[in-house]
């Protein structure tokens, strides 16, 4: 039988404990000492009680984060300068994790990973804070992607499309318009209801001034957010920056509103995370990368989702980057985040160079999840499109070892080299979604076979013109209704035949 103890005994016993408590034991708890100062580490003797991201701060107010834990020892990152650290500094816990400010008054702003304002505005006024580590919703909380993401691009739309919630990779070698492709999506989502967050990772701080002013420019900072750690920054900063990102996309997407985030790169965010893991003396693997690099960027890109209408029906899209060397997509980082995202927009270097741009590789890209969330009206336009250009491309590879060809591959060579003019686009020139499906049906029906290749884009612009004008209630029809019934595609035929007819007569 279990003795019932009085409230006197319980009493003697909370005081017996509380004399026995060993004070030197909390201090060593919630304050170190610093060892040694490395390049943006520090590593710290007490602190037994620190948590991992747990926020740190030094004798002259510096902040930095619990980011490695020993028996021994803590490895610091430190976010701040390291100007007047030094051994045997007195470090204490504050007993929170490391968050990032969130709300509406962040749109519009350029901040570091911690939130502090980079673009001479003034401080960035928030009551709400958000930790920039938070696990990622289970299944039971998302729905399938039926939403379109559209980013203004024909060849994307069209042939890997992207819907809300989808996370598709933006993979290729330095300088072949990846950044471009990312900021065009941005473009086109004015006044799309979505909300818009371009992480700049190890970039010239000058390419990011640049960027940021373009979308300016456009109006696009009204409804975006730049989170920065450019190469200048030490590493800890690149290596925190696309989760503080995401902290702050989260919020918005919990509170049934739609982002989409551009993580510009990747391949750098890995490449600052092995420099930490090494310095902390973490063992080095394939690469030199740690082990746990696959879930470096797994536990970020999990966080993207599209909810479930009980939670709102809110989404996070996401465009990571990833650089590859002479187009190896074989390589360790690209591997892992290919395997992570539900497909890729692969950007090859010949393509580009010969003046293709977008240079998107129809072969090896792919969308495993958009399909679902095309409209029905791109479906229909879009028809045999890939399968087209796939054969076209085979057919131009043999066809450099022919003399004589006979009329039908000919003809499969002409038509395919007017739908890769086609799907030539300028950079911050997105299309809407019905000016996109009137082109491409036009093309895939082969109604610009018989225009001339260098009077494909201007016969494209002026179709797209004549019909939003002369036949704006059809333009208005198809806007609304985002199909394409039999009786638009009657219309469709004859107003596009009578144009192309008189276009190429001219």
């Amino acid at each position: 039988m279990i003795k019932k103890l009085q409230p006197g005994e319980i009493v003697n016993i909370l005081k017996k404990e509380i004399e026995n408590i060993d004070v030197n034991q909390v201090e060593k708890e919630d304050q170190g000492e610093v060892i040694e100062i490395l390049d943006g580490i520090a590593r710290l003797s007490g602190l037994s009680g620190v948590m991992l991201n747990e926020e740190v701060e030094f004798e002259n107010k510096v902040r930095g984060v619990a980011f490695n834990l020993e028996v021994d020892n803590v490895g610091v990152l430190i976010l701040g300068s390291l100007e007047g650290l030094s051994a045997g500094m007195t470090v204490k816990r504050l007993r929170r994790l490391l968050n990032v400010p969130v709300g509406d008054e962040v749109i519009g702003r350029v901040i570091d990973p911690i939130g502090r304002p980079l673009d001479g505005k003034g401080p960035v006024n928030v009551s709400e804070y958000r930790n920039i580590e938070m696990k990622a919703l289970g299944v039971m909380s998302r729905k399938g992607v039926n939403e379109p993401m559209q980013t203004g691009i024909k060849i994307i739309d069209a042939i890997v499309p992207i819907g809300r919630g989808q996370r598709e990779l933006i993979i290729g070698d330095r300088q072949t318009g990846k950044t471009t492709i990312a900021i065009d999506a941005i473009l086109n989502q004015r006044d799309q209801n979505v909300k818009c967050i371009y992480v700049a990772i190890g970039q010239k701080q000058s390419t990011t001034a640049t960027i940021v002013e373009k979308l300016r420019s456009f109006g696009a900072m009204d409804y975006t957010t730049v989170v920065m750690a450019s190469a200048a920054y030490p590493s800890p900063f690149q290596f925190y920056a696309p989760y503080a990102a995401t902290a702050l996309a989260e919020y918005f997407m919990l509170k049934g509103e739609h982002v989409l985030i551009i993580y510009d790169d990747l391949t750098k965010h890995a490449q600052a995370y092995r420099e930490l893991s090494l310095l902390v003396k973490r063992p080095p693997g394939r690469e030199a990368y740690p082990g746990d690099v696959f879930y470096l960027h797994s536990r970020l890109l999990e966080r993207s989702a599209k909810l479930s209408d009980e939670l709102g029906g809110g989404s996070i899209t996401s465009l990571p980057i990833i650089e590859t060397q002479a187009g190896d997509v074989s390589a360790y980082i690209p591997t892992n985040v290919i395997s992570i995202t539900d497909g890729q927009i692969f950007l090859d270097k010949e393509l580009f160079n010969s003046g293709q741009r977008p240079a998107m590789d129809v072969g090896i890209s792919v969308s495993r999840v958009g399909g679902a969330a095309q409209t029905k009206a791109m479906k229909k336009a879009v028809g045999t499109l890939k399968a087209d250009l796939q054969q076209y491309l085979e057919v131009k590879a043999f066809s450099q070892f022919a003399s004589d060809l006979d009329p039908a591959t000919r003809k499969q060579l002409e038509h395919g080299s007017k739908l890769m003019e086609l799907l030539k686009q300028r950079h911050q020139e997105p299309l809407n979604v019905v000016d996109q499906v009137i082109a491409l049906y036009a093309a895939t029906n082969g109604y610009l076979d018989n225009i001339d290749i260098g009077q494909i884009q201007k016969c494209e612009k002026d179709l797209i013109s004549h019909i939003r004008i002369m036949h704006a209630p059809l333009y208005e029809k198809v806007m609304k209704e985002k199909a394409i019934s039999d009786e638009v595609v009657t219309e469709f035929n004859k107003i596009i035949g009578d144009f192309v007819g008189r276009f190429s007569g001219k």
